[in-house]
């Protein structure tokens, strides 16, 4: 008798094992999902991140050119302009 009770205790024991190997490759193929999805996700925010950069870019160089159309049209005025801006930056700098 005590030969059937090994007998299914030495069956259970597989069948945990192969339960156990189960739930690792289970748990392995889903990390592995998951690092694809934030390698796709990482992509895509690198991708946005990209875009808003070129677009800052591209409207700082537009800002340049403007700027420098308008002291050229109005030199005397940008020079008040910035004098101007000097005094007020020194004002409040000289407070502090």
């Amino acid at each position: 008798m005590s030969r059937m009770g090994d007998a299914n205790t030495g069956n259970q024991g597989q069948g945990v094992t192969e339960q156990a190997q189960q739930v690792g490759q289970n748990l392995r193929d889903l990390g592995g999902q998951v690092r694809d999805a934030a390698r796709e996700k990482y992509d895509q925010l690198s991708d946005q991140a990209q875009d808003y950069y070129q677009q800052g870019r591209q409207k700082a160089q537009e800002w340049e050119e403007g700027l420098e159309s308008y002291i050229q049209e109005k030199p005397l005025q940008s020079v008040l302009i910035a004098a101007g801006v000097g005094v007020l930056l020194g004002l409040l700098w000289k407070r502090s």
